[in-house]
């Protein structure tokens, strides 16, 4: 493999996240933190390693398939050991394994911490909330970058790809079909992003008027919008005591979740392109149907009904739908119907081209209408049944994409689950990490649930826990093509 390509692209990156620390320094700089230093050798390191590397291997823009697949992988991989500097440099988090695994669980979108422990981290003591402001803006915005994709901003910023660009945005945007929204790709990556910005600004506006301060509402939009979940308090977003609050994070969780072509269709006069896509009637039908089950099953359990339960309850839904993982409630605490309701959504996740995680909705789709037509044929085997969704016709390559992808998403979260309990964790926990470490939700069950955190998990935990949020962020195939024989041969 032609390595020329894949140095040039990283090294580009390499050196676009070193300035993007320029920020961070700022604010450690004004309020003097303790974590100036770690930013300024993190950048330093970053441009010093990536400037060379791009500079000796530019003009060379051609990638071939075998490259594409390797650039996407190595992109995030370097973007999470990047974004894991500032944290091990500035002394935030003293151990290196520790700041890797935050750092990838912030660029995948996950929402995993391991900050929150005393015994692991002493220079904590008050938890999330005993971080600088630096290293508190720099947790959500490598989770922003993260949500629509590095190398979708990078294609938007940088044309340095040409057109082995396609490639690289059909491996990273999330769904079974990667749709174009304008004819030449880069203009398909700035209209996402301005839609992005555009969401994440009103996301901001809104807060702020609601009476949550603008750092904290910088900081809580940066990871709302790419369904990240870092919330810059130990409480989450249970430390708001607002309707209102709650309510606006919510509404725009609802709309991260949702496909960002539909929302460019809308902003550009196609409003009823929502209620036209089956995916996002069944996206909206769920959390419905969802939010009003654990509502039900909380209000049995307690023998009365709360506007605070159900409130909750549609929180709690839309945030691991969407694969979010704030907080209003700890939902270990409420029946055990809940919970396995909950750990479904893990699974199933929001729709394709959204920035949630999961297995999306639309591929969930996809294979209850297989079952289906399968079904059928046990009936009538000479007869020919297409697999419909609406009025469309989905394409054999699509179905046999998306069996495959179940296989391999259910394979990754069992032997993860099983190698986790293998070092001593317990069942309960080893699922629920699993479960959500694949589906980049962030808080998972028992020992890791969503008033818990991950620095208790053993150490070889964290690294498989840091490749399954890879595996789930990258939708498995173009990871899982690197350790193939055909692809070395």
């Amino acid at each position: 493999m032609n390595l020329k390509p894949l140095l040039n692209v990283l090294g580009a990156l390499l050196t676009l996240l070193g300035i993007t620390m320029v920020v961070p320094i700022f604010i450690s700089f004004y309020l003097n933190g303790y974590d100036l230093s770690g930013f300024i050798y993190s950048a330093l390191i970053c441009i010093g390693i990536g400037i060379p590397v791009w500079y000796f291997t530019r003009n060379n823009k051609s990638l071939s398939n075998k490259v594409g697949f390797a650039v996407v992988t190595f992109s995030w991989v370097i973007a999470a050991l990047a974004g894991a500097l500032p944290f091990y440099l500035s002394g935030a988090i003293p151990n290196f394994t520790d700041a890797f695994f935050e750092s990838m669980s912030g660029v995948t979108t996950t929402g995993a911490s391991i900050i929150g422990n005393i015994e692991t981290l002493p220079n904590l003591a008050n938890g999330i909330e005993s971080l600088p402001y630096g290293i508190l803006f720099w947790r959500s915005f490598i989770q922003w970058i993260g949500g629509m994709g590095i190398v979708v901003f990078y294609i938007a910023i940088l044309p340095i790809l040409g057109s082995g660009g396609i490639q690289l945005f059909k491996l990273e945007v999330p769904g079974p079909v990667s749709d174009k929204i304008k004819p030449r790709l880069r203009e398909t990556a700035k209209m996402l992003w301005m839609v992005y910005l555009g969401i994440t600004l009103a996301n901001i506006i809104a807060l702020v008027i609601a009476g949550m301060p603008i750092f904290d509402s910088i900081c809580h939009a940066f990871t709302i919008m790419p369904t990240g979940g870092f919330s810059i308090k130990n409480s989450s977003i249970a430390y708001y005591d607002s309707t209102l609050i709650h309510s606006i994070i919510m509404f725009f969780m609802f709309v991260a979740g949702v496909n960002f072509t539909l929302h460019y269709r809308a902003i550009n006069g196609s409003p009823r392109s929502y209620v036209k896509d089956r995916e996002f009637c069944v996206y909206f039908s769920l959390i419905i149907v969802v939010s009003t089950l654990i509502f039900l099953s909380i209000a049995s359990e307690k023998g009365f009904y709360l506007a605070k339960d159900l409130r909750d309850s549609m929180f709690q839904t839309i945030s691991i739908i969407t694969t979010t993982g704030f907080g209003t409630a700890d939902y270990e605490l409420w029946p055990f119907f809940t919970q396995a309701v909950l750990l479904s959504l893990m699974f199933i996740g929001a729709m394709g081209g959204s920035t949630g995680g999961g297995m999306k909705v639309i591929r969930s789709m996809v294979l209850v209408k297989y079952a289906a037509s399968e079904t059928r044929r046990m009936l009538h085997s000479r007869a020919l049944i297409p697999v419909r969704i609406g009025a469309q016709h989905i394409n054999e390559d699509v179905v046999r994409n998306t069996l495959g992808f179940f296989l391999f998403f259910v394979t990754a979260f069992a032997v993860s689950s099983i190698a986790l309990t293998f070092m001593g964790v317990d069942l309960l926990s080893a699922i629920g990490a699993a479960a959500s470490a694949m589906g980049n939700i962030g808080p998972g069950l028992n020992s890791f649930g969503p008033t818990d955190n991950y620095a208790m998990m053993p150490l070889a935990g964290k690294w498989i826990l840091s490749f399954c949020m890879l595996l789930g962020r990258l939708e498995i195939f173009t990871v899982m093509v690197l350790f193939s024989r055909t692809f070395w041969k």
